[in-house]
């Protein structure tokens, strides 16, 4: 099988290599497409076959195509599978402040692979509705080092707490949307937590972030001992390493949630609250004493758990690999989708004029 793993965004890494990874071990041949902006922070070049021309893509007529994208070249040869970016479930096809709903149908994809019942029976409605695109249960290929690696850094977190003279690990992993990031809103609260001896900051922002608001929090970081600023495209190691995490709209709390580790947030939009949510910036700092001293949303996490993504093992990719490769064998190779004109005129944009070999 010819593979085409198709990433536009620094996020989409780490979604994207447990499928790599996979599809070696299965014997296909791999090409990652990653746009132009992004490939010189691209940190699997060494053993990655890599392009950012599309015409690349065009010629190396794929039979499958992996995208986390909301979007994929309707013009390209192979079956276009949505694989997700997130696990925002929350939005639940609307537009809730601002932030664009997760089930959303753009008509780019035949095959939609989720991570639990929440998302395969609302999606499996949008397929019977629209009946361009088919959908499996899988799990979500990003988490499998989540639950691979998750007691692999217990010696790292005692170096840490050690080194910082801590107790607990705190991980603030705001989003980046302006209508919905708590990033200025807990500006004060973060560096007062931080100044508190017993809790060691780590700060992960979204790829997407204001920079104004992250030179924000790089300079006050700098006189700091218990303030630090994680400058690492794959946050999976530090939501392990984590004992608390703060956060807002932002899917990565799901991603948190998994590990069976408390959540506070700020105005959450989620349909599906089951950790703690704070109306009031000023509430975080007592909240964040609260929590630690009793967990008491450790059944209802069990809820996300079960509906969100209840398969732990580590092997979505290689079950994401084997559904498409199932599907292939009960469909031909998709050459095309059929798209709105201006959804083909936008495509013609950005990727300008291909020849078809």
């Amino acid at each position: 099988m010819k593979v085409v793993l198709f990433c536009t965004k620094p996020y989409s890494f780490s979604i994207l290599r447990p499928l790599q990874i996979e599809s070696e071990q299965a014997g296909d041949e791999i090409i990652w497409y990653i746009d132009s902006e992004i490939v010189n922070i691209f940190p699997f070049k060494n053993d990655s076959t890599i392009t950012s021309s599309i015409q690349d893509i065009v010629d190396f007529k794929a039979d499958i195509i992996f995208a986390p994208g909301n979007n994929v070249p309707y013009f390209l040869r192979g079956v276009k599978v949505q694989v997700f970016h997130g696990l925002a479930g929350e939005m639940q096809g609307h537009f809730r402040r601002g932030k664009k709903g997760h089930f959303r149908i753009r008509n780019y994809f035949d095959l939609y692979l989720t991570s639990g019942a929440f998302f395969t029976e609302r999606f499996n409605k949008l397929s019977k509705k629209h009946g361009n695109f088919e959908v499996i249960e899988t799990g979500w290929c990003k988490l499998d080092a989540l639950f691979i690696q998750q007691n692999n850094f217990k010696e790292e977190k005692q170096d840490l707490l050690k080194k910082h003279k801590a107790q607990k690990i705190l991980l603030f992993a705001p989003t980046f949307s302006p209508s919905l990031t708590s990033a200025e809103a807990l500006f004060n609260e973060i560096i007062t937590l931080s100044k508190n001896p017993d809790y060691l900051i780590l700060v992960k922002f979204h790829d997407k972030m204001n920079k104004d608001v992250k030179t924000k929090y790089i300079q006050a970081a700098q006189p700091l001992d218990n303030l630090v600023i994680v400058d690492n495209p794959d946050i999976s190691k530090y939501l392990i390493l984590s004992d608390l995490m703060i956060s807002d709209t932002s899917s990565v709390i799901y991603e948190f949630l998994f590990l069976d580790k408390p959540v506070i947030t700020l105005k959450s939009s989620s349909g599906n609250i089951k950790w703690t949510d704070i109306e009031d910036s000023k509430e975080l700092v007592s909240s964040v004493e609260s929590v630690l001293k009793s967990d008491i949303h450790k059944e209802n996490r069990q809820w996300i758990i079960d509906n969100y993504h209840p398969l732990s093992d580590g092997k979505s990719a290689k079950r994401m690999i084997e559904a498409v490769k199932n599907w292939l064998t009960k469909h031909p190779v998709p050459e095309k989708r059929k798209l709105s004109l201006l959804r083909k005129w936008k495509m013609s944009r950005k990727y300008g004029k291909i020849k078809n070999a």
